[in-house]
């Protein structure tokens, strides 16, 4: 076999091994994108926290899955668990992936979110809400990285969410995600950078619960 032709069978292998390889690293991206959006959803409530620790509240949490052919989005609300009819946040999160090992999850408010409280008990209403009712928080995206099975973690850039609530200039967010847990930290600072809402302790534990 001439010189050519040797060049010319090797870089086919080439070519079929690494287009093998990328297909490999395609698969296990998907995975672990839909390890993080699986483990993600789900009704949570931080119950146990506030029985053993007073400075914290008994908050509801629920993401419910939303528009499963555009892609991975939750439908958020969150609220005193006692009230859960009258939630203090309503989301919109979409979470995709920047790279091999990390991930992101933009925020979006809603235009009219009354209109969408409570839908989670008849999550087909979601159907009738478009991406026109939805607004992007700028800078408030929550970046993530996997730790390992069904861990992951992140926070909010530096100083990139604004918040106007109770006289802040920014907010910021840490985030730990795990199987059956979330460990959510929200804090808002005034421009000067003192801390003006959200816990000082540490962040909520929202645990999964079976239903």
């Amino acid at each position: 076999m001439n010189i050519k032709k040797t060049f010319l069978l090797l870089a086919a292998i080439a070519l079929f091994i690494g287009c093998k390889s990328a297909q490999n690293t395609s698969s296990k991206t998907s995975d672990a994108l839909n390890e993080l959006v699986s483990i993600m959803q789900g009704h949570y409530s931080s119950e146990k926290q506030s029985i053993e620790d007073k400075d914290y509240y008994n908050i509801s949490l629920r993401m419910t899955p939303i528009w499963k052919e555009k892609g991975n989005y939750l439908f958020v609300e969150q609220a005193i668990f006692d009230k859960q009819d009258k939630p203090y946040r309503v989301r919109v999160y979409k979470v995709t992936q920047k790279s091999g090992n990390e991930f992101m999850s933009e925020i979006y408010t809603l235009k009219n979110e009354k209109d969408w409280i409570g839908k989670w008990a008849t999550p087909k209403d979601y159907d009738k809400l478009t991406e026109l009712d939805i607004e992007l928080k700028e800078g408030c995206q929550v970046t993530l990285k996997r730790d390992g099975k069904n861990k992951f973690s992140g926070a909010t850039g530096d100083k990139t969410c604004p918040s106007e609530l109770r006289g802040a200039s920014f907010a910021n967010s840490k985030v730990t995600v795990t199987k059956n847990e979330i460990l959510s930290w929200d804090q808002g600072f005034d421009k000067e950078g003192k801390q003006v809402w959200g816990a000082t302790k540490g962040g909520y534990r929202f645990i999964k619960m079976k239903n």
